[in-house]
């Protein structure tokens, strides 16, 4: 594994059209630094990866360059690009964007910021043996189909359902076959699992954690901010160490 060539593209493209305020939700100050700087870090401090593509609003661009990227002296950032309309084309403007001869492309939500090192490692891994991998969390809760009006329709059996988190990982000619393939309605597709899912191709799941929370509210900054105040991150496994 460690002689695969591995980067990352950070989707931080997003309007935020649910949090309140001007300010997007990956610029937002989470105990004193922005949401986007948590995601960057991980992936800088990780031996694996050699490059870091940023993807945010074209307006943005310096913002992030001189408020994140300097400020914070992340060295693996090697492009910052203006992302698309929709989740998926900005993915796509990081994945053209990228250095030649990569091996293994990791896709991350900006607004994750407790990525860890662990989680890193073992979507790379199993990527580079199955072509794709994704990490996921197991549903715990009782799940209940509604109706058209808000009446159950039926309850849906719990123990295969995960899910779906960030960083999602693929060999780069995997993920290139899939964009390749693309349709026009396949902006309804929520994530690159999904158009590789349509190769036919199996993805693997990797188990991640509760605390690796999407911030889209304000109630989920505040919950990141207890997070990062009372450690709670530390107590979680080495597999998912910081």
């Amino acid at each position: 594994m460690s002689d695969l060539k591995t980067a990352a593209i950070i989707a931080a493209a997003g309007l935020g059209k649910r949090f309140g305020g001007s300010l997007r939700k990956q610029f937002q100050n989470l105990f004193g630094k922005p949401v986007l700087s948590y995601s960057i870090e991980s992936f800088e401090r990780s031996p694996l990866i050699e490059e870091i593509i940023l993807v945010v609003p074209e307006d943005s661009i310096s913002f992030c360059d001189k408020e994140i990227v300097v400020k914070f002296g992340f060295k693996k950032v090697t492009k910052i690009i203006p992302g698309g309309e929709e989740r998926r084309d900005s993915v796509e403007r990081g994945f053209n964007s990228l250095s030649d001869e990569i091996d293994i492309v990791l896709i991350h939500d900006a607004v994750r910021p407790f990525l860890t090192i662990g989680m890193i490692e073992e979507v790379i891994e199993e990527a580079s043996k199955a072509g794709g991998a994704i990490i996921a969390v197991p549903v715990k809760d009782t799940v209940k189909k509604s109706s058209s009006g808000n009446y159950i329709e039926r309850t849906v059996l719990r123990e295969s359902l995960w899910l779906a988190q960030t960083p999602q990982a693929f060999r780069y000619d995997v993920l290139k076959r899939a964009y390749e393939g693309t349709r026009e309605n396949d902006f309804a597709l929520t994530d690159e699992s999904s158009l590789v899912e349509r190769l036919g191709m199996q993805v693997k799941l990797v188990e991640g954690s509760e605390f690796n929370i999407k911030i889209t509210t304000e109630e989920d900054l505040l919950l990141g901010e207890l997070i990062l105040k009372e450690e709670i991150y530390k107590d979680v496994s080495n597999r998912h160490r910081f």
